[in-house]
C-alpha cells in the first residue's frame, strides 16, 4: 500500500478496479493504455480476481509485492506468453490499494480522481455495487464514483445474463454509469486473441474518455479492417 506523498495532491487518477470475472487479459490491456497514455491509475485487484489471475496466468499477485507481480502481469500477451510487452516506468504511477483497505484514498469523494473503471466486472460485483453493498474497496470506490457524479464504467463479463443481474446493469445505467459488455467485435482485422482483447479495453477507454490505439476504427467501408498479405 502506498501513502500518500507530500506534492501529489494535484494528481488525480483513474481508479482500476478488477473483479473475479475470467478476463484478466482485458484489465492488463487497459492498465497499458493508461499508463501509455501518460495517465496515473490507483488499482483494487479483489480476493477473487486474485484467484482468476492464478489461474488465467499463473501468476500470484501479493500486496508485498505488487510492483513486481503488476509488472510481470502486464508484460505476458493475452495468449499467456511472457514478455510480450515492455513495460516501462510509466509503472511508477500506480498506486495500489488492497481490497480490505477501506480507509484507503479511494473509499472517500474527498479523494481527487478522474473517474473508475471495472474491468472485468464480475456478477457478483455488478449486484454489490447497485444494491450499494460496499462490501470491499472495490464496491466502496464504485459507491463513492456514482455519489460523486463521476464517470464509471463497467465492463460486465458473464454469458449468459439472467434477469436479476439485468436489472442490476439498469440501475446501474439509471445511476449514471456506463456498460460496457466484454464483447469482441471483429470488423477491426483481428488476427490473434490479442486484437480482441484490445478492442474490448479499447472500448472501455472510449467510454471513460481516453485516447488510446487499441484498436482500428470504423471508417464507413465495408472491408476496411480486411487484412491483406
Amino acid at each position: 500500500m502506498n501513502p500518500v506523498k507530500p506534492g501529489e495532491t494535484r494528481r488525480a487518477p483513474w481508479i482500476v478496479g478488477v473483479s473475479g470475472a475470467s478476463g484478466t487479459p482485458y484489465a492488463a490491456s487497459v492498465l497499458r493504455a493508461l499508463l501509455d497514455a501518460g495517465e496515473s491509475v490507483d488499482l483494487v485487484v479483489s480476493r477473487a480476481s486474485r484467484l482468476t489471475l492464478l489461474d488465467e496466468t499463473g501468476i500470484s499477485f501479493r500486496d508485498a509485492h505488487w510492483q513486481d507481480d503488476l509488472r510481470e502481469w502486464l508484460a505476458r500477451g493475452a495468449d499467456g506468453k511472457p514478455g510480450s510487452f515492455g513495460i516501462g516506468a510509466g509503472i511508477e504511477r500506480v498506486r495500489y490499494w488492497p481490497a480490505g483497505d477501506l480507509a484507503a484514498g479511494p473509499s472517500s469523494g474527498s479523494y481527487p480522481v478522474k473517474g473508475m473503471l471495472i474491468v472485468p466486472a464480475s456478477t457478483a460485483c455488478v449486484a454489490g455495487v447497485a444494491l450499494g453493498l460496499s462490501k470491499d474497496l472495490l464496491q466502496r470506490a464504485a459507491s463513492v464514483t456514482l455519489k460523486e457524479g463521476r464517470k464509471l464504467v463497467v465492463a460486465v463479463r458473464e454469458t449468459p445474463l439472467n434477469g436479476q443481474t439485468l436489472r442490476h446493469l439498469v440501475t446501474l445505467d439509471d445511476a449514471g454509469a456506463t456498460v460496457v459488455p466484454a464483447s469482441p467485435a471483429f470488423y477491426a482485422g483481428a488476427t490473434h486473441i490479442q486484437d480482441l482483447v484490445d478492442f474490448v479495453a479499447g472500448r472501455v477507454l472510449d467510454a471513460a474518455g481516453v485516447e488510446h490505439r487499441l484498436y482500428r476504427r470504423w471508417k464507413g467501408e465495408l472491408g476496411g479492417g480486411t487484412r491483406t498479405t
